[in-house]
This record gives C-alpha cells, structure tokens and sequence, in this order.
C-alpha cells in the first residue's frame, strides 16, 4: 500500500498489488475502479464514477478522533457539570434570626452588706439577685459590682468568668436566661481592703442587674458599705 496524501491514488489489483495506474497484480483500472484516499493510517474507498484524472476533490471528511489504547470512549465520559448552575448559598442576611420573645420577669437586687473587714484585710460582696416573676426569664442577664475607693477585686470569683471591667473599679458576671420566678442567683466578689484605711464605713459600692427582659428599674440597683474595723486577736 502506497501513501500519498490526500490527492494521491493508490490502484489495487485483483492480485493485491499496487501501482499508480498499472501495478503488479492481475487487476488494472482504468477510468471506474476503486480508488484509495488514506488518511490519518486508515484507506477509505470511494467509488469512482469518471476517469482517474477527473476524480473530484474530496469533500472535507470529519475529523477523526483518536482515543488512547484504555482511555474511556468521549461518549460514554460524565458531563461535566455546569459552573454556572450551583446552588444559590444562601447570604448571611437571608438567615432566620430566632430572638427569645421577653419575658414578664422583673429582677430585683437585694441589699446585703458584706462582713466587716480590718484594714489590709478581706471579705466578699453577695450580689444578690431575685426573679419577683410572674414569668421565667428569657434573657440573660448581667451583675455590676461598684467597688468603693480603698479597696480592689481579687478573685476567683463566682461565676468563674466574671470580668473587672473600668480600671478595676467595677467587676462584672453574666448568668444566662432561665431563672424561675421566686429564685435568687448570686455573684460573689472577693475585696481586699486597703492597709492605711480608716475605721468606719466605706460607702461608695453598689450591685446592678441589667437585663432586656426586666422593664421596671427601680428596684435594679442598691448600695453597699464596707465596714473597716479594728484587727482581731491572731488576725
């Protein structure tokens, strides 16, 4: 077989030869016969219905696709998927956003002096706090403890993540939402007093509550004094 591009023939006799038009075989064609175009390895056959010389110039075929040895055929591969079909994400702003309704819950801040206390030495405020009702809270809420000058904060403090915020004069504990009506939750603060304080009264502390729930004020807030008294025996 004989190769020679797409304008080239190649005649086939009976006898299998080839030639460019005699060949070695039996069979010899003249103006019909077969004629052989080979392209891309592979002789395709076209029938001939004129001379050799006025065969038409052969209409542009498809191109032919070559797939290697194991690869999958192209028709049965997947589909690829579409980039401009995915799902729509839904944007933070489209979010449902579940807010607890408030409750009829109204707290209230007991007072309760802390014990006294010598000079240099310690005690624990008692934020005492109150659910009046008549409904559970819904929200949480948050404790203030005022410090009076001469003393400081020092903890652990209950709860353990209570914060001192404002330069050390105030400390502050969140509880959470859910406390019942007629219940009580506290904050304890430890206070260490100054050496060189004077005996008496130090006014200037104070317990909050804040909460988003609580819509009645006035009994959100009460005072508290530290006693500074004289040290005892073995103190």
């Amino acid at each position: 077989m004989e190769h020679r591009g797409v304008h080239g023939t190649a005649g086939i006799g009976a006898g299998g030869g080839t030639g460019n038009g005699s060949g070695s075989g039996a069979g010899r064609f003249g103006g019909a016969g077969w004629v052989a175009v080979v392209a891309a390895g592979c002789a395709v056959a076209v029938l001939a219905t004129g001379p050799s010389w006025a065969l038409r110039r052969p209409e542009p075929r498809p191109a032919v696709e070559v797939v290697a040895p194991g690869a999958p055929q192209a028709s049965t591969l997947p589909a690829p998927a579409e980039t401009s079909t995915p799902p729509a994400v839904a944007g933070a702003s489209t979010l449902p956003v579940v807010v607890a309704a408030p409750s009829r819950s109204d707290l209230e801040v007991v007072r309760l002096d802390p014990d006294p206390a010598p000079p240099g030495g310690s005690t624990t405020v008692h934020a005492f706090v109150a659910n009046r009702g008549p409904d559970t809270t819904a929200s949480p809420f948050t404790v203030v403890v005022t410090l009076p000058k001469g003393v400081s904060a020092e903890g652990p403090y209950f709860p353990q993540d209570c914060q001192v915020v404002a330069r050390g004069r105030q400390v502050r504990c969140a509880f959470g939402a859910g406390l019942p009506p007629l219940e009580s939750a506290t904050a304890l603060v430890p206070l260490r007093l100054s050496p060189d304080l004077q005996l008496g009264p130090l006014p200037g502390g104070s317990v909050a509550v804040h909460s988003a729930d609580d819509r009645d004020e006035s009994n959100n807030r009460q005072p508290f004094d530290v006693r500074v008294v004289e040290p005892t025996a073995g103190s």
